[in-house]
């Protein structure tokens, strides 16, 4: 369900209101069944199972209570509700993991909320990494991939501060990237022999050192390395013009060494339609490319089309996992 307060009810309500007319595709939630009957018929259920025979009549809930209801604003901070915002992560993985569910869609939370109960992870990607991780018994690296405008950009530094990034980069973490990017195109996007770029860090991806070496004594080596693995994956490219060679069908996806290098591009390209998700993990979990929006909630203005780009692109990816594994 996502932040209660924000705007995750309000596009999940849109999203089942647009889905529900045109046949898309079915799904349930898991919060409080009151954060949407107002508005739309809704109907609790029991287990997933039931979802697709609910859905086109009603929004299909697995209901979660939140014990502070009453003090719930709309477009308003609280904690009220964080607590159940954390079981409906928890219980949503669970149901991935049992194969009970098929995949996952989050709606945006607000981290800070969070933080006041108890919540101790940088967000929903390591919390969620976290799940599985105790679950398999290893531990898992999880890849943020953006796609959208006609894009795939994994990223292979997030939320680092400029100054730090090259601290943050390392043949370990490249590769570790690379290889899990190329896997979930194969697995999860369907293409069979997927063509990868990586960007370069500094301007004219080094200019041949003359502009920064990272490129020469880091990037390019490790691509180097990783063709011999089988992965084909292009030396350090100039990040103005790597996106529309993407574009032009040279790559089927980018690895961008910084956060906005990879996110600039596809939601300059896709500003409302891009999908954040996640790589790694056994289950299958996709996100609007956006926050909580709280003054849009409030206004009565958030825009489902993420959610729904969400929606979609996690059942696509269900049926290539489907395909793949036989």
């Amino acid at each position: 369900m996502g932040d209660p307060a924000g705007c995750g009810p309000q596009i999940t309500i849109k999203a089942w209101q647009a889905a529900s007319v045109s046949g898309g595709n079915p799904f349930c939630v898991i919060g409080d069944p009151r954060l949407y009957q107002s508005d739309i018929p809704v109907c609790t259920i029991t287990e997933i199972a039931e979802t697709e025979s609910v859905f086109p009549i009603a929004l299909p809930v697995l209901p979660l209570e939140i014990d502070e209801f009453e003090q719930i604003e709309l477009g308003r901070p609280s904690s009220a509700g964080a607590s159940t915002t954390i079981d409906a992560i928890q219980r949503a993985t669970a149901l991935c993991l049992t194969g009970e569910a098929a995949g996952m869609v989050t709606n945006p939370i607000s981290k800070a909320v969070l933080y006041s109960a108890g919540f101790s992870h940088p967000g929903h990607t390591e919390f969620i990494a976290d799940l599985c991780s105790a679950n398999t018994n290893h531990t898992i690296r999880p890849v943020m991939m953006l796609v959208g405008g006609g894009l795939r950009v994994s990223l292979a530094t997030i939320h680092v501060p400029l100054l730090e990034v090259s601290k943050h980069l390392t043949p370990s973490s490249l590769m570790q990237i690379a290889k899990i990017t190329d896997t979930a195109l194969r697995r999860d996007f369907g293409v069979k022999a997927p063509r990868i770029a990586f960007t370069g860090l500094n301007p004219h991806a080094g200019e041949n050192g003359t502009i920064g070496t990272e490129e020469i004594d880091l990037i390019n080596p490790t691509a180097a390395h990783l063709r011999t693995e089988g992965v084909d994956v292009s030396d350090a490219r100039s990040a103005d013009t790597v996106f529309h060679e993407a574009l032009s069908g040279h790559f089927d996806a980018v690895i961008a060494m910084t956060h906005d290098q990879g996110l600039i591009p596809v939601k300059t390209l896709d500003m409302w339609g891009g999908v954040n998700t996640t790589l790694g993990l056994p289950i299958i979990r996709t996100s609007p490319d956006h926050g909580t929006a709280y003054d849009a909630a409030r206004a009565g203005a958030a825009r489902p089309d993420s959610l729904v780009a969400a929606i979609n692109l996690a059942h696509k990816m269900i049926s290539n996992r489907d395909a793949y594994n036989g």
